[in-house]
């Protein structure tokens, strides 16, 4: 590793050396990592943007798999060609430099709000829809002081569309393949002077690749805004999305009746200002769940005889301003409220009576969280800014927690920056740890741990033609909740120690106006397996557009993918090819197909799960 870090600073200062005479281009604005509108130059985190014409290309519903290809250190577990679901045999897990989303450790935002099951803490990987974004920012590290609990990973936030010029614009895109495999989606925005909406819907089904693995899908999506004057604006929007899934089990052990109907929504109410040296916003929002899960049996001459059902409601309060005191310098205060509830029982087939719930200490419990932060920004000279932040969070179960950042950016040249930030992470156990099943555990601590970071970034060439960036980074956890025999039974204890290092690069370049390519590559060393955490993941990507066509190709290689871990670990490695070509024959028509592993190859992401071989869909997109 020393050898390594050598050979990267030796290269750093080679890169800044030969930069010197690039032409300055202009650089991405983020809101993740900010709160506000922000330079990300002047941040000390790394924040991946990726926008929606990239999350689109791929013609995905969801926009994970667009995520875990163009974002290096981040891969996203699969177990079909459409739907994740949920519970035993479920994939979606988001894991992000061996710090998994799985278990509530990586945050996944709607325009800055949380997105999390409330019994079980983890995000629903179903939930989030392409139709929606207007863009992905994927903060690489801790966020805890922004955004508290389940931050200590990082964060996917997802900035949803809205209309920016008066007038209606529409969008229909129909599409079918391998499998049953049927997509459909509509989505309008529409502005008329200080009133603009957006409404968007879908659906989604396939029977995939093996018996008894079916998945429905669909949702909707309305935002209406209006700007009160040059100032101030107001919003309220509405997301929800419904799924249909089964598990078939794995290949050894199968299911039948292992059947899931879950609902996810989110309602937001804000209202938010903007001034020359001051901006904020004050939004009220809630999350809801509900959930319908049959374990399936191994004999389907004996199946259950009841559901497992669980509801939760997250609602939250989040306030918070952001001023220019002086020159070069930003000041960002806030205080978030939430309040967690969640209930989990058992329902009769038979009668649709509650059951008696033995196996799980409390059938509902509600916790609340408040916090107050606060963060530093100050441009020292035109080539360095630091940044200092702190935040108070407390449990209303588990007590109190201080989580403290640092960061320095240095832009030796207009075009380049290096960061250096160390950030604390944390979590708060979640309802499942301290309350649901034998194991729980009331007197849980908040897991915890300390990112170190040090990158580089630069845009080069006429007009930032070339972008690259390079990461190294070093991850010391402790107080990981684990499960251990005690006294002859299994309980949750603060046991677990993690130790992550690895290094990250990506590269796009614009070579021509009809070609781009990219690639990205994440090297990752873990003391202890986790899953879905790969040693290395690889992407090679190539974009041709000229007049009518368009094409894209690209190459994802895995390596030392974790698929389970215990006593005998098991890995995975294998490569996939991917290739789309769409051809726009009028203005507002386009037809387009495209292959997934088109190699064929066999692989699995989830142990006893394999993975589809090569898969086509074909479709049409309407734009009027």
């Amino acid at each position: 590793m020393k050898r390594t870090l050598n050979l990267i600073i030796t290269a750093l200062i080679a890169l800044v050396s030969w930069a010197q005479t690039d032409t300055l281009s202009l650089p991405d604005v983020v809101v993740t990592g900010a709160r506000t509108v922000t330079d990300v130059r002047h941040l000390p985190m790394t924040v991946t943007v990726i926008n929606h014409q990239d999350l689109t290309a791929w013609h995905r519903d969801n926009v994970l798999p667009a995520v875990s290809e163009q974002v290096p250190g981040l891969f996203v577990s699969g177990r079909a060609m459409m739907g994740y679901g949920v519970s035993g045999g479920a994939a979606g897990g988001i894991n992000m430099r061996g710090i998994s989303g799985g278990s509530g450790q990586l945050l996944v935002l709607i325009d800055g709000h949380p997105q999390f099951n409330g019994i079980y803490g983890h995000p629903i990987s179903d939930s989030y829809q392409t139709l929606l974004a207007e863009r992905v920012e994927v903060l690489r590290g801790p966020a805890s002081v922004l955004y508290g609990s389940n931050a200590m990973g990082g964060v996917i936030n997802i900035v949803t569309r809205q209309a920016k010029q008066d007038g209606s614009s529409t969008d229909l895109s129909l599409s079918a393949g391998s499998f049953g495999t049927f997509q459909a989606s509509l989505a309008n925005r529409w502005r008329h002077q200080r009133i603009s909406t957006t409404v968007a819907a879908n659906y989604g089904r396939s029977d995939n690749h093996r018996p008894r693995m079916g998945f429905q899908q669909y949702g909707g999506y309305a935002k209406v805004g209006y700007d009160f004057n040059a100032n101030w604006n107001a919003f309220v929007d509405f997301n929800i999305t419904h799924f249909n899934a089964s598990i078939p089990g794995t290949v050894s052990a199968p299911l039948w009746n292992a059947d899931q109907w879950i609902t996810r929504g989110v309602a937001n109410l804000a209202i938010e200002n903007h001034y020359e040296r001051t901006s904020g916003a004050i939004s009220v929002f809630t999350n809801f769940g509900q959930h319908k899960i049959d374990d399936g049996t191994a004999n389907p001459d004996e199946p259950t005889q009841r559901y497992f059902r669980s509801r939760d409601i997250l609602t939250g309060v989040s306030i918070y301003q952001s001023i220019t005191a002086f020159c070069g310098n930003r000041i960002t205060v806030g205080f978030d409220y939430q309040n967690i509830y969640g209930k989990a029982y058992y329902t009769s087939k038979a009668t649709g009576e509650v059951l008696d719930t033995p196996n799980k200490q409390s059938g509902q419990s509600s916790r609340h969280e408040f916090a107050a932060y606060a963060e530093v920004r100050q441009d020292f000279t035109k080539w360095l800014t630091a940044d200092a932040g702190i935040r108070f969070d407390h449990h209303s179960v588990v007590g109190s927690e201080w989580i403290p950042q640092f960061g320095l950016v240095f832009r030796p040249i207009a075009s380049g920056e290096i960061k250096l930030q160390a950030a604390k992470g944390f979590r708060f156990p979640t309802m499942r740890e301290m309350y649901l099943y034998p194991p729980s555990n009331t007197l849980l601590r908040p897991e915890r741990l300390w990112n170190f970071e040090l990158s580089w970034r630069h845009r080069a060439l006429q007009g930032g033609a070339l972008s690259y960036g390079l990461n190294l980074f070093y991850i010391k956890a402790d107080n990981i909740i684990q499960t251990a025999m005690i006294d002859g039974r299994p309980r949750n204890i603060n046991s677990g120690k993690l130790t992550n290092y690895g290094i990250e690069a990506d590269v796009r370049y614009r070579i021509n106006g009809y070609w781009t390519v990219t690639t990205n590559h994440s090297l990752l060393k873990i003391k202890n397996p986790v899953l879905a955490a790969p040693k290395y993941k690889g992407y090679f990507g190539a974009d041709f557009s000229r007049d009518k066509w368009q094409a894209r190709a690209g190459l994802q290689v895995i390596s030392g993918l974790y698929k389970s871990v215990g006593d005998n670990p098991l890995t995975e490695s294998f490569v996939l090819l991917n290739a789309s070509v769409g051809y726009r024959v009028i203005k507002p028509l386009r037809l387009w197909i495209k292959g997934e592993n088109l190699l064929a190859q066999r692989y699995e992401i989830n142990a006893g799960y394999p993975m589809p071989k090569a898969t086509f869909m074909a479709g049409v997109d309407l734009h009027f």
